[in-house]
């Protein structure tokens, strides 16, 4: 072979390197954001990366486009390693067409999400787009249905993850919303279905992108980010970080990492962490950290619904999926927000093979007519469904309240709870002391010569008799009533027991879980 040929074909090479070329890399730079390529190399274990189709154009010829060819297409694709473990990734590049997705661009995509299935590994998509190639017109809307299809057929299958640092506009934004978990860096990236000027035509109403639709708005407003992120270094060790607690696929346990911290760890601590006070908050933070492996624990969507707690977590070197009330807001009722974002973690732990750890401390639903007329009936009927659904091995913490139909919902005995376990300051019954007694004695309460005393009295009696784990442990609802300082070892050989569990729910093509 000739040297002309290498040279050839080493020109380009080189030539696609470049994307858009070095002055709309430089504009790039000055936006704060880095280059496409340039976000693979600081995802991917050095020189792991294999870029599939780099020298793919698109076909177009209208409005002048058959003259503006850019090796790549505006979309770097491949395969690499993180963690030493393969992914595949696909990086939109903002300097060729503003990363805009055309045919060609499209089947880069799809080919490698289809890969990616076929081989089982976790599809990564570095989102940085203007939308749809305007110029190719419904050809390019196409090319968006195909991706849409796949994130849908491979959701459940193989891992997905977004991170959306630049725009995501349009049709555009669905695929990052069908995925498992969406990064979104602040003060670059922004998500919505229409724009700011659109919203003014139409609605009249005056709004920034950043408002409309960027990180901490869909961090803490829309739920649609799972993690808002300082900056797209802080944004790709995140995703980093998240791939260590998940498995390739759906046919994988999760990586069990050993790591020294000794699972016969007390922490005498736990004994006196809830107050005696029942109305008095404390932070459930403080209770997981206490119980996992070395107090690590990675949170999903923070900002969101705060008054329900999710993350991964490790457990004698085992990867574990929680969810907990929490008593700090909200006093750890369940509301509209706080159900979709519990039921949407427990799926993807179930979906994934992830072991379920629930610590459970919640009165009840938040009552009022926003929950009602935005329908908490449904929306903690999400929970209660995917907690039924899930065939993992889950494990319940009560720690303190466990009311009414909550205490059903949160992974319960009743709902195929494989253990559950209460603290002695666990309170399980229909509901509070005061509001049963204002209920089952009302006549007597108002009847009485002292009215005030014989409330007291029988709140008294009310707590003896149902404000505690006992009349549950009675009817084997609670496997065991257990000191708080004994809650690691108690879950990590639960765990241990539960390895090699195996349970089915009855044949069917899917179920209609109530969106």
């Amino acid at each position: 072979m000739s040297t002309k040929k290498i040279e050839r074909l080493r020109a380009l090479k080189a030539q696609a390197l470049l994307g858009g070329g070095a002055e709309r890399i430089r504009a790039q730079h000055a936006k704060g954001k880095l280059t496409a390529r340039e976000r693979v190399d600081l995802l991917c274990d050095p020189d792991t990366f294999q870029e599939v189709d780099m020298l793919v154009t698109h076909r177009s010829t209208a409005f002048g486009l058959g003259k503006q060819k850019v090796l790549g297409d505006g979309v770097i694709t491949g395969h690499g390693k993180v963690g030493g473990r393969t992914v595949f990734i696909f990086s939109q590049d903002f300097t060729t067409f503003g990363g805009s997705l055309s045919e060609a661009h499209g089947e880069k995509i799809c080919k490698i999400m289809d890969m990616a299935a076929k081989a089982g590994t976790p599809v990564i998509g570095l989102n940085d787009s203007g939308g749809a190639r305007v110029q190719e017109g419904v050809v390019s809307l196409g090319a968006y249905a195909d991706i849409f299809l796949r994130n849908t057929l491979y959701s459940g299958v193989v891992p997905q993850i977004s991170a959306v640092m630049g725009p995501c506009a349009g049709g555009a934004v669905y695929s990052p919303a069908i995925t498992d978990f969406v990064f979104m860096v602040k003060k670059t990236a922004y998500m919505f279905v229409t724009g700011p000027k659109v919203v003014k035509t139409v609605t009249h109403e005056e709004v920034s992108s950043e408002d409309l639709g960027g990180a901490m708005t869909h961090a803490t407003k829309s739920g649609v980010a799972h993690f808002a992120c300082d900056g797209e270094v802080d944004c790709l060790d995140k995703v980093k970080r998240l791939l260590t607690f998940i498995p390739q696929n759906n046919l994988e346990d999760p990586p069990i990492t050993p790591n020294g911290d000794d699972p016969r760890r007390a922490d005498a601590e736990l004994d006196t962490l809830i107050p005696d006070d029942p109305n008095k908050p404390y932070d459930i933070k403080d209770v997981i950290r206490r119980v996992v492996d070395h107090g690590d624990f990675f949170e999903v969507h923070e900002d969101f619904a705060p008054n329900i707690v999710v993350g991964f977590a490790r457990l004698g070197g085992r990867s574990v999926g929680i969810i907990a009330n929490q008593p700090a807001h909200l006093a750890g009722c369940l509301d509209i927000n706080s159900s979709k974002k519990g039921a949407r973690f427990i799926r993807f732990c179930d979906a994934f093979n992830i072991p379920l750890i629930t610590f459970e401390d919640v009165p009840g639903f938040l009552p009022g007519t926003d929950q009602e007329w935005g329908g908490i009936i449904a929306n903690g009927a999400k929970l209660l469904y995917a907690y039924c659904e899930a065939t993992v091995p889950k494990i319940t913490v009560i720690t303190r309240k466990a009311y009414g139909g909550a205490y059903d919902v949160m992974n319960s005995k009743h709902v195929r709870g494989d253990l559950n376990f209460a603290w002695p300051s666990a309170e399980i019954a229909v509901m509070g002391a005061k509001g049963a007694v204002e209920i089952i004695f009302s006549r007597e309460i108002k009847e009485a010569e002292d009215p005030e005393a014989m409330e007291k009295a029988k709140i008294a009696e009310f707590e003896e008799k149902f404000a505690n784990p006992y009349t549950a442990a009675e009817r084997g609802y609670v496997d065991d009533v257990i000191e708080p300082s004994q809650t690691r070892y108690k879950l990590i050989t639960g765990l241990e027991m539960l390895r090699t569990k195996v349970d089915h729910n009855p044949r069917k093509k899917h179920g209609n879980i109530p969106l």
